[in-house]
């Protein structure tokens, strides 16, 4: 069950509009106090900057909205950041938008415009990712197993991790629903020898896009 969608990875992407200089600065948060720790590092960063401009969105129901406009006039900073993020539903995320003042004003639509623009650089730097309620097994399985079950991982199950000692550890995710379908398919793959060690349902991250 999908839960929503966030960014997958902090990134920044740089553009230059009359002579300033924009730099969005993006990054997948789990909380306000994530958020605020991000906002602090790029305005120390970029001390000498003429605005750092923050917005976050988080809460798997976009329940918390807050953005600052940092001396630019009101609402044509840091509101349409935050506008962009909910209408990509895009939450769980804080965008600092950095920037150095180049000698041309670009007027209220402008500046709109400007962040607007600089922020959806840095969300597709960043990438797209979906937080999806799965089954999550932790299972274990002989060496001679490996190459075939990552050849099968795919629509039916993906693995998240492995670790390596006398047998492979492989955590393997799928959805609840599919959970005959996978041991099914270990079983077939193991002759029947595998062993399941720890399972829970968890929140896991799913890449729809990134660029670069």
């Amino acid at each position: 069950m999908k839960l929503y969608d966030t960014v997958w990875r902090e990134a920044s992407a740089e553009q230059t509009i009359e002579r300033s200089r924009f730099i969005a600065h993006v990054r997948p948060v789990g909380s306000r106090e994530d958020a605020e720790a991000f906002i602090a590092r790029i305005r120390k960063e970029h001390k000498d900057a003429t605005h750092n401009v923050p917005a976050m969105v988080i809460g798997d129901k976009m329940q918390l909205q807050w953005a600052s406009d940092d001396g630019e006039p009101q609402g044509t900073a840091g509101a349409p950041v935050v506008q962009l993020l909910t209408s990509a539903g895009i939450t769980n995320t804080v965008i600092v938008v950095t920037r150095y003042f180049g000698g041309v004003k670009l007027g209220t639509g402008g500046l709109v415009r400007a962040y607007t623009s600089s922020a959806k650089l840095g969300l597709e730097a960043a990438g797209t990712c979906s937080v999806e309620q799965r089954l999550c097994l932790s299972v274990g399985l002989d060496y001679s197993h490996l190459a075939r079950l990552r050849k099968l991982a795919g629509d039916d199950f993906e693995i998240l991790d492995l670790s390596y000692g006398e047998k492979i550890q492989a955590e393997l995710s799928c959805q609840p629903e599919n959970r005959a379908r996978l041991e099914s398919l270990l079983a077939d793959l193991t002759a029947g020898r595998y062993d399941i060690l720890h399972e829970e349902i968890r929140a896991v991250r799913h890449l729809i896009k990134i660029n670069g």
